[in-house]
């Protein structure tokens, strides 16, 4: 059976990839601090020495509209071209194809339904930053298959924040259950609070820091109760905080396991 080698919740700041490769002037004060810190973390993934890695993050409304918005929805091509024009312009981000892992697309696809998730499926999905970002970030070669899990964390009705953690102990079961002597690293990514467009978007910290606080603490403890206790769609879509991505970290929970 597979093994699950490494569960990594990221960042896919869009921002990074061109902060981390601007020369002179045009390099931003901060850039050689925050290159540090994502070269150390990379090392988590480079030492777990992973086969696939099962990417889950969310399209930012770039192929999946509200005409067409499944929850859950799991890419099965054998390549997946990536990042959209709009990503090229403002971020810098390059043109990529990623390679795909359809054999463990497929187990999670059947097993998941037998697990009564019904996912949703593409074999013409194309990904942007939310998956390319951390790619760049944690595996610059970007020499691994990758399986994308798409969420829906934008479009109303979301699926409960309890949800999410289920379907992450899921694909963790899934994964172990997968037969192939592979290892399988599961990332994924989302974010705090923050102000899309608002005044503190670009602010020393997001609109709400003592959600912040709380949020690296459950994350840092793997307390999964205490946050579902705490977290629910209200609270994640109050005025100015708009932390709904923080979603795709309680997954990424879920998948760790009560106190990892």
């Amino acid at each position: 059976m597979a093994e699950l080698a490494a569960v990594i919740a990221s960042t896919h700041h869009p921002f990074y990839y061109r902060a981390s490769t601007a020369t002179g002037a045009d390099r931003p004060p901060f850039a050689d601090e925050w290159v540090a810190k994502i070269e150390a973390f990379r090392e988590t993934l480079t030492r777990a020495e992973p086969d696939v890695l099962v990417m889950v993050g969310s399209d930012h409304f770039h192929q999946l509209w509200l005409d067409n918005m499944p929850q859950f929805l799991v890419g099965k091509a054998p390549f997946f071209d990536a990042n959209f024009h709009n990503e090229e312009r403002e971020f810098g981000l390059p043109k990529m194809t990623l390679r795909g892992e359809e054999d463990l697309a497929a187990h999670l696809l059947r097993d998941g339904l037998d697990r009564d998730f019904d996912l949703a499926f593409s074999n013409e999905l194309r990904i942007d930053h939310s998956i390319t970002c951390p790619i760049i970030t944690l595996r610059p070669q970007a020499d691994l298959p990758i399986v994308p899990i798409y969420t829906n964390i934008f479009a109303p009705p979301l699926p409960q924040p309890k949800r999410f953690v289920q379907l992450g102990r899921a694909i963790r079961e899934m994964v172990e259950s997968w037969e192939s002597d592979k290892r399988v690293a599961v990332i994924g990514t989302g974010h705090l609070s923050l102000e899309l467009g608002g005044p503190r978007q670009f602010g020393e910290h997001g609109p709400d820091p003592e959600f912040d606080r709380k949020a690296v603490e459950w994350i840092a403890s793997g307390d999964i109760e205490g946050c579902l206790a705490e977290v629910s769609l209200e609270s994640l879509h109050h005025p100015g905080n708009a932390t709904h991505g923080f979603m795709d970290f309680m997954l990424m929970m879920g998948v760790a396991g009560e106190g990892a």
